[in-house]
């Protein structure tokens, strides 16, 4: 049995193992896909303390290689159940395996909303984008295209149009679900263009993005850019767990800033809890606060 099961390989889970093991207690990682999160589809990040410009995906190997320098164990495979019983949290995945641990740490991040379409998945990094913070810069002098019509989409368009050529923003109703003075603003702005009752139904380009087919009021027209950013919203990744939590509207965990869940000895970092700020520095300051918390928790057993 192990002190700290840590649900989730991302930047908050990772920092979470590493905070742990340098308190002594025994942590081992679970991840379904790649360690690392999302962060590792970002070419180069340029916003992350002590670096001037690194790539996503070697942020994302450094991390791991901390946590594992630590001695934290890892172990590639989704978790499918989580169980409670008293003292004792048995987490069961989808390759047969059962692991126990004193204490978890739900790190299972948020995951972005897909257009759906083919090959989107494929360009993730190449043209494709989920956040306009991360990525924005890389297409200084560009044309791009936003989709969605909620105050995300409406500020990452506020964001690119500041460095980028053209802006088409990209909405499938008549009217934008954000904040009036947002929209009023962008209006403002000579580079940017609304596309409404539209919606996006192809993708072009081979190895990168080179355009996408729009289809407005029955007609199809071409828009030649090189990013899309997808912005219709994220989900939480944390279905399997639901009855562990209290759960806001949008479905994240209702935790505050001290990570707590209504789960004794159960702990939320990252962007699966609710807070109006999802960055790689929230991130890894929710892994710090869940593993500190759930030390605490163990030592007063």
């Amino acid at each position: 049995m192990y002190d700290i099961l840590v649900i989730g390989g991302g930047p908050a889970g990772l920092t979470a193992a590493t905070y742990a093991r340098r308190a002594g207690k025994s942590v081992l990682i679970l991840e379904k896909n790649a360690f690392g999160g999302q962060i590792t589809w970002s070419p180069k990040v340029e916003n992350f303390p002590g670096f001037l410009s690194i790539a996503g995906a070697e942020l994302g190997d450094r991390l791991l290689e901390q946590a594992m320098e630590q001695g934290a164990e890892v172990e590639l495979d989704t978790v499918t159940g989580l169980q409670a019983e008293g003292a004792c949290f048995t987490a069961a995945t989808e390759f047969g395996g059962t692991f126990q641990g004193r204490t978890a740490i739900l790190a299972t991040g948020a995951r972005p909303r897909a257009l759906g379409l083919a090959r989107e998945e494929e360009l993730v990094g190449s043209g494709i984008c989920y956040c306009a913070v991360c990525d924005g810069a890389f297409y200084k002098g560009r044309d791009v295209a936003v989709s969605g019509g909620g105050n995300s989409a409406l500020q990452d368009a506020m964001l690119l149009s500041e460095s980028c050529r053209k802006v088409w923003l990209i909405h499938r109703r008549d009217s934008f679900r954000g904040e009036a003075k947002l929209v009023e603003a962008l209006k403002a702005r000579e580079n940017v263009e609304f596309l409404l009752n539209a919606r996006i139904t192809q993708l072009l380009g081979q190895e990168a993005l080179s355009g996408i087919l729009v289809e407005q009021q029955g007609q199809s027209r071409q828009l030649e850019i090189e990013g899309l950013f997808v912005a219709i919203g994220h989900q939480p990744d944390h279905e399997a767990f639901a009855s562990l939590l209290k759960l806001d509207p949008g479905g994240y965990a209702d935790a505050g800033e001290d990570c707590l869940s209504p789960t004794p000895g159960l702990f939320v970092a990252g962007d699966c809890r609710a807070k109006s700020v999802r960055q790689l520095t929230t991130a890894v300051a929710d892994g710090a606060v869940a593993a500190l918390a759930a030390c605490r928790y163990l030592d007063s057993l």
